[in-house]
């Protein structure tokens, strides 16, 4: 048999969506061959990437099993969704079916009304409008990382909040944090008034399969 891993991520070092499938898989013992997608660079756009996702986004997931349709899929949530699905324990989401439903709308608050506005390709199409610089960009990823963090802060004093997200283990709310954290402090923002969201983020990296992940860890991080 083939040593070589069942899984091949499409990656690049610092985006938030690339860093919550890599917690996902440590989290679970899965490992993933990386191939690394430049989007400085531009690479996403390569024909034979686009082949992959036409959206010219990352993360993108092959699964080698056999059997395996042989389609990448894209969006982290519905790849987390699959992990899950695939690899059932440990669990990302609840079993009661009020509480799945609130972690992912806790998921979906980061990954869905937050990082989308922080993205390259907002920024590249924001640089193309008059007077929109460096410190413009700032301001823009500053005031809805903010938005985003200070209403998590908020959620966070609904019944259920424990030592994480939801409960006293690690799921799939906890990773999308963490996503938007990390990536916050690549661009050196900060953001005041979450003192919930800084305690879950440090029981996060406390965890070997959060600290594994950091983008400043990944192969292509600068220094």
């Amino acid at each position: 048999m083939s040593d070589a891993p069942r899984f091949e991520l499409f990656a690049f070092w610092r985006t938030s969506a690339t860093y919550r499938v890599r917690v996902a898989m440590n989290l679970k013992g899965l490992a993933a061959a990386e191939t690394q997608v430049n989007l400085i660079e531009g690479q996403q756009h390569d024909p034979a990437f686009l082949k992959l996702n036409p959206m010219a986004a990352i993360p993108a997931l092959l699964d080698h099993a056999a059997g395996a349709p042989g389609t990448a899929l894209t969006q982290s949530l519905a790849i987390l969704e699959f992990l899950e699905e695939v690899a059932p324990a440990p669990a990302l989401l609840p079993s009661d079916p009020y509480a799945r439903a609130r972690v992912r709308s806790l998921s979906l608050l980061l990954a869905a009304d937050t990082h989308p506005f922080i993205t390259p390709r907002v920024r590249k199409r924001l640089a193309q409008m008059p007077g929109f610089d460096d410190a413009a960009w700032k301001d823009w990823q500053t005031h809805w990382i903010t938005t985003g963090l200070q209403g998590l802060e908020r959620r966070l004093a609904e019944p259920g909040t424990g030592r994480f997200c939801h409960g006293d283990t690690p799921g799939m709310a906890d990773i999308c944090l963490a996503s938007i954290i990390v990536v916050m402090r690549v661009f050196k923002i900060e953001v005041a008034g979450i003192p919930t969201v800084e305690r879950i983020m440090a029981a996060c990296e406390a965890l070997p399969a959060f600290a594994q992940a950091d983008p400043m860890r990944q192969a292509g991080a600068p220094g």
